[in-house]
Parts: C-alpha cells; structure tokens; sequence
C-alpha cells in the first residue's frame, strides 16, 4: 500500500493526473502485447537461453546447489521459478528482465561451492577469472564507441557558434545516449522507433524506411542545404552508402571511434563523425 500511494502521487506531480505508470506498463506490455514491436521469443526462451546466459558460467553450480539445498531453500527456488515463467508469458523477452531473480540465484551456487570442499579453491578461482575477463573486455572494450563518440559531441558545448550546431546520428535508434551525456542545449537528432499505437499493420518505423534506402532518404530529407546538419554520426558500415551524399555536400570525416571487434548488421566496427566544412 506504501509503494503503491507514493507510485501514485510521484506520477501525479509528474504527469499532472492521478494514474499509475504501472497499469500503463501493463496495458502495453501484456494487454496490447506491443512489445513484440523490439522482437518476440518463444515461451521456453528464458529457460533454454535467458537464465543459462545470465547465470553464465555460475550455470553448473546453481544447479548443483538446487539438487544439493535443503527443503528450507525451496521458497527461494520458487521464487525464481515463478518469476521466469510470469516473464515467459510475454512475447517480448530480454536478458534484463530477469536480472532480479540473480540474487536468490548466487544462493544456490554458494551452497554448492560450501559442499565442494577439496575443490572449493579450485571453483571459485574458475568462477573469478571466467567472470572478470568477460566484464573488463565487454566493460571497457567491446561497444563502448557509443559511449566515446560523445565525448566529441560534448567538446561542441564550448564552442562559440554551438547555437548553429546540429548533430544528426544516423544509427540504429538509441544507439548513443543523449542529453545524458551532452550537458547543454545541444540541438540533437536520432533516428526514431517508436512503435505504433494505432494498429496500423503497414506501420514502419523511422529507422526502418532510412536503412530500407539510405542515400534516399538523406537526399530527401535534406533537400534544402540550410537543413543539413553540421555533423553527421554513424556506424562505418554506413559510409560506402552514403560517400555521394557526404562528397557533394560537403562533409569532411573528423572522427573514428572504435565501438566492436564483431560487427553486425547495422552496427560496425567503428563509429563516424563528418563534419559539414564552413
């Protein structure tokens, strides 16, 4: 009752009238399924792949803790059983939704490595190198271009003609953070993915219809030189594309950002910025 009135007067001093962000979660998520807009798994998908990956290499040993752990331990297991099948329910799966459910897991692998014994060293040693060198490679390596890239955004807060700038990401949407990480009045723009909430079936989001046709949408979105903006960010698979559009209008590569060893898709190895030259 405590969380549920002040979730209540938070959401009223926010959006001005008396409803509940959750029942708004609710309706998208479960009533109007939306979320299968971003994808949609099969109802095993937590179990044959969500937990496995979000356990990780501590996989074997929560199971060996729930075989091992007495029947007083079983809430917990319950818990995590509960909550993964209400998730399973969506259509709408990630890895993240399930992070709560880690905790009472780290129980069961603890009980294990307790009954280990001569080879308890030996397993916690393993579990610390096969759990640190993935989070310092994916912590400081892999993928955070889209964080770099805004280090040089930022830089543009100090200029004196910052009023005339305009940053355009041409990237899968929320690729990069945004005024999270430019402190000033910045005029920024991303690609947008919105779903769609009037149930048009031949609906197709922003960033769709630009990869669908790059260079023309480019050429009629900014028809007019005056719209063009000053800098233009995207990912260097991008580049041969759009070379015309960059070349005739006048953009100079200022930038390259390293952002993956394994590009995919829409998403290279390294991060562009072009510059419109004055």
């Amino acid at each position: 009752l405590v969380t549920v009135g002040t979730s209540l007067i938070i959401d009223r001093v926010f959006f001005g009238e008396w409803v509940l962000v959750q029942l708004n979660f609710l309706k998208f998520n479960v009533l109007q399924n939306l979320g299968t807009f971003y994808g949609s798994h099969p109802w095993h998908w937590y179990f044959t792949q969500g937990l496995p990956v979000v356990l990780g290499t501590h996989l074997p040993f929560f199971i060996h803790g729930c075989v091992l752990a007495p029947k007083r331990f079983r809430i917990f297991l319950i818990a995590v059983i509960w909550t993964v099948l209400v998730y399973s329910t969506l259509s709408h799966k990630e890895f993240r939704f399930i992070y709560p459910v880690l905790p009472l897991c780290m129980i069961f692998c603890g009980y294990s490595l307790k009954h280990l014994k001569a080879w308890k060293k030996s397993a916690a040693s393993f579990l610390l190198l096969s759990n640190l060198l993935p989070a310092l490679y994916t912590g400081l390596v892999h993928q955070r271009g889209s964080l770099d890239v805004m280090s040089h955004i930022q830089q543009l807060c100090n200029n004196a003609d910052r009023s005339q700038a305009f940053v355009f990401m041409m990237m899968p949407c929320h690729s990069t953070p945004f005024y999270s990480h430019v402190h000033c009045p910045l005029k920024m723009r991303f690609l947008q993915c919105p779903p769609d909430l009037t149930g048009n079936e031949s609906y197709v989001d922003e960033a769709d219809v630009f990869y669908s046709n790059p260079l023309g949408w480019l050429n009629k979105e900014f028809h007019n030189d005056t719209l063009l903006p000053s800098h233009l960010i995207f990912f260097s698979v991008l580049e041969q594309e759009v070379s015309s559009f960059l070349t005739l209008r006048g953009y100079e590569k200022t930038a390259a950002v390293f952002h993956t060893h394994v590009p995919q898709g829409r998403v290279g190895s390294h991060i562009y910025v072009y510059r419109k030259k004055t």
